[in-house]
């Protein structure tokens, strides 16, 4: 069934053309990736969809009574709405029975008289009278998985990455035929991305998204739009494979372009000998050499950006950080922990959101005070921080004025000098963008200024705070090649797992309340040991648990005969309803890795491991559900 079509569509702001003509299509099932550079026009397209742009030509139709949900890059509520309000607006029944479930719950839990009781007991009759707990279920997974626990807030006082949270769970409970997404991943921990790659894997959802996640275009997507000079090119197949046919597709329209600009050359001596007077015959030969020089135009491939800069002298000593310990309140960050830089150290910082990753980042660069310990600088120490905030500038200043107001330019390893126009033009903002103002420049151009800023400053030790975010997948690629060659320290906070695995040899770990745990090797390593740690916990507990003689007497029998379940065994089963499938997906997934991969003897041996892990997960979590379920009653 066709959700949605898209004809002949296209959209211009002044004289910048973003699109000409695109048609495409969304089919029931399939999960789209649009990508294409910063400033392109993807936002745009999507805001057309939305309605909040309109087309300078073409039509968007979207399937009779398709529910479709958005979710935008920068989320808004309504004025005064809580976090409840904002989530469970909606004419469903089944749903409105879980909002009246969810708030019984949440007062009962923080208050425990007998008002609240009474509340949560006619709130459960009523999701009883609608058959929901099912729906219940999986909006409570949704609600935790994305850490939303403070109902009542208002919603107008999150910060972004709460808002983008909270819009993305309203849209997986309202559970829409097609999902739009802007950005999905953007304020999203490691952890939950992986849990949206396996619940977008195992539901029938259809989506279009916009992301620059590498990994989870691999994982999610079935075909790729790729927005370029103006047209759209489709992709029947994930990132890797996109890589691959765009390679192909480049390669022959340069042979193309080649020819055309040979028959260009001929052409252009038969025009500079026309006399100006010409005949019919001559204009329509006129006519072709026009085409044929548009096409030698449209064909021109675009500058690549080299970064190739020279970095400053980096000392012997560079950080050091003896017994640190940090505290908001109550809230351990950081507890007795100690690390001494070294030159070429490349750290990747992984933890859930709010644990303190950003905190240690302003520890090192001097913008926050340890509580105790001591924190030592090298002389020839040179910090570029890249910042989650990014660049306050005034909206009224010229591009070209906010880089010369840094420097004259920055020295490279031959012994030239790149001055500010060289260096804007390499970060591929044409002459038009250099002379606007700062207004005009996209989310991802406002992060690339940033990032020429900060690199103006020739650091020897760079941090690194989710750099990735609204950056295009070209400036990705670009960026990862120098800073695999930055023979300086390299600190990075990212959710984006390609990324890190790419960059990193070792992680600082926060595994909350203060602790800070030190890995050597990438995210994919770790990962790798925190499923077998997690398994082996998993057959330890069990074990103690058979012994617990606590846990022996809730498998009284019930008047029927048969043994009942308890609170902490129900709840139990209905994790390991979502766990099973979840771990079904992963197994899906990495069998296809293992043919994919058959000729790479290394990737071949991660893989093996990853899917031993993997099977003796399942077969523990399959035995465990056929054992509640033999026992429980009614389940």
């Amino acid at each position: 069934m066709n959700l949605l079509s898209i004809e002949h569509l296209s959209k211009s702001f002044g004289s910048k053309e973003l699109f000409r003509d695109l048609s495409f299509g969304i089919e029931q099932g399939q999960k789209v990736a649009l990508i294409a550079r910063n400033g392109a026009g993807k936002t745009t397209l999507l805001r057309i969809l939305q309605g909040k742009e309109i087309p300078d030509s073409g039509e968007v139709v979207f399937g009779k009574d398709l529910r479709v949900g958005f979710l935008e890059q920068d989320p808004t509520f309504v004025p005064g709405d809580s976090v409840y309000d904002s989530l469970f607006r909606s004419d469903s029944p089944q749903l409105q029975a879980i909002q009246a479930y969810e708030l019984a719950l949440d007062r009962y839990e923080r208050k425990q008289d007998h008002d609240s009781q009474l509340a949560l007991q006619e709130a459960m009759q009523y999701v009883d009278e609608e058959q929901a707990w099912d729906f219940e279920s999986q909006i409570r997974q949704i609600l935790g998985r994305l850490n939303i626990n403070d109902l009542d807030q208002d919603a107008s006082t999150l910060s972004g990455g709460q808002k983008k949270r909270v819009a993305l769970a309203r849209l997986l409970i309202e559970n829409p035929q097609l999902l739009i997404l802007d950005e999905p991943t953007n304020h999203l921990d490691i952890e939950m991305i992986e849990w949206l790659e396996a619940y977008f894997e195992r539901n029938d959802i259809s989506l279009l998204l916009v992301t620059h996640d590498r990994h989870f275009l691999d994982q999610v997507c079935t075909d790729i739009l790729e927005l370029d000079r103006f047209q759209l090119f489709r992709y029947k197949g994930n990132y890797e494979y996109y890589l691959e046919k765009k390679a192909e597709r480049e390669f022959n329209e340069e042979r193309e372009t080649d020819k055309a600009k040979n028959l260009f050359k001929k052409e252009l001596e038969w025009v500079r000998r026309q006399p100006k007077a010409r005949g019919t015959k001559s204009k329509s030969r006129l006519q072709d050499f026009d085409l044929l020089k548009e096409k030698v135009k449209s064909g021109k491939r675009q500058e690549e950006l080299e970064l190739n800069f020279k970095m400053n002298r980096l000392g012997g000593k560079v950080i050091e950080l003896h017994h640190i310990h940090k505290a908001y309140g109550e809230k351990k960050i950081i507890s007795d922990f100690s690390h001494v830089f070294k030159k070429g150290e490349r750290i990747g910082v992984v933890g859930k959101n709010g644990v303190g990753k950003s905190t240690l980042l302003n520890i090192l660069t001097g913008n926050e005070k340890v509580d105790a310990g001591k924190v030592i600088h090298g002389e020839t120490l040179v910090v570029g921080y890249y910042s989650q905030e990014g660049l306050s500038l005034p909206e009224d200043m010229r591009v070209i004025d906010v880089v010369k107001e840094i420097g004259n330019g920055i020295p490279m390893k031959d012994g030239s000098v790149l001055n500010a126009v060289q260096l804007l033009k390499m970060f591929q903002f044409p002459p038009d963008v250099q002379h606007g103002f700062v207004s005009k420049l996209s989310g991802g151009e406002r992060k690339r200024l940033f990032l020429l800023t900060i690199l103006m400053e020739n650091p020897n030790f760079l941090i690194l705070d989710e750099p990735t975010n609204d950056l295009d997948l070209m400036t990705l690629g670009v960026l990862e090649d120098f800073l695999s060659n930055f023979p300086g320290c390299l600190i990075i906070v990212s959710h984006d797992r390609y990324f890190m695995d790419r960059l990193t040899d070792q992680l600082f770990v926060f595994e909350g309340d203060g602790r800070i745990r030190g890995f050597i090797g990438n995210y994919g390593d770790y990962r790798m040991l925190r499923e077998i740690e997690d398994n082996l916990k998993k057959v330890e507990s069990a074990s103690i648990r058979q012994n617990d003689p606590d846990v022996r007497n809730e498998k009284s029998e019930g008047s029927d005969g048969r043994r009942k379940l308890s609170y902490k065994e129900s709840r139990e089963l209905e994790e390991l309803n979502q766990r099973i499938p979840e771990l079904e997906a992963r197994k899906k997934r990495l069998e296809s890795d293992l043919l994919a991969y058959s000729a790479d003897h290394e990737k071949l041996t991660m893989l093996g491991k990853e899917m031993e892990v993997l099977l003796d997960q399942l077969d523990e979590a399959e035995m465990r559900w056929l054992e509640l379920n033999e026992f429980g009653a009614d389940i």
